[in-house]
């Protein structure tokens, strides 16, 4: 059974047609790369696999539910969705690390916050920084880590690399390529058909709010 299933799904905002009739099943363990033009669609697409917005038409399912049966909390506990935008709140590092506890009712686990600054290359200095003393690339690194603390059954990311340099796009994509192979299904937006298809088993493009291809990477 399919992780994600969308059978004939379109979506408009009223006044376009975002995406139409997109049918596309994502197995778990799958790397899938998304690829096509600037407003193509394929943000919505991943907004729609953690049900940000919800389809126009067609049927989307999350183990073989309608997605919409889901209490949005819960599900967002599965699906972790990171912006190509980077939103941190409060003031400090720690209120962004300490939050996924929070909501959980439990206590931060310590060993797993070093454990992810470490992946990162960063240390737990930071949980004192102020978030308005930190660089972008900081920022989506601190970003990727609050939604790592509890590793999710998918990780939707929404070129988040497309802002870093060599060197920390190199750190993020070996996180991500170390959490798929421990299981994690990843869906990454990504302009770049080198990145795209370097650690990715399927590539799916998206041009004009239609499906071009899904290609399967042996």
């Amino acid at each position: 059974m399919s992780l994600l299933e969308f059978t004939n799904v379109s979506f408009n905002n009223r006044e376009e047609d975002i995406l139409k009739g997109i049918s596309v099943s994502i197995n778990s363990g799958d790397f899938m790369s998304i690829m096509g033009p600037s407003g193509s669609g394929k943000s919505t697409f991943l907004r729609l696999c953690c049900h940000l917005i919800s389809p126009t038409d067609g049927t989307l399912l999350f183990h073989g539910q309608p997605i919409d049966n889901f209490e949005p909390t819960d599900l967002r506990k599965k699906i972790a969705y990171c912006f190509q935008t980077p939103y941190l709140f409060g003031d400090r590092v720690r209120d962004n690390i300490e939050f996924p506890y929070i909501i959980r009712n439990l206590p931060v686990d310590d060993a797993r916050v070093k454990a992810l600054f470490s992946s990162f290359q960063m240390t737990t200095d930071y949980l004192e920084k102020e978030i308005k003393n930190l660089s972008g690339g900081e920022k989506q690194r601190i970003a990727l880590i609050r939604s790592l603390l509890f590793t999710p059954e998918i990780l939707l990311l929404d070129e988040v690399t497309s802002a870093l340099d060599v060197a920390n796009t190199a750190i993020v994509e070996h996180v991500v390529t170390s959490l798929h192979n421990e299981g994690t299904t990843i869906l990454w937006i990504t302009h770049n058909p080198e990145q795209g298809k370097r650690h990715a088993n399927k590539v799916l493009t998206i041009k004009n709010g239609e499906i071009q291809a899904l290609e399967t990477i042996l």
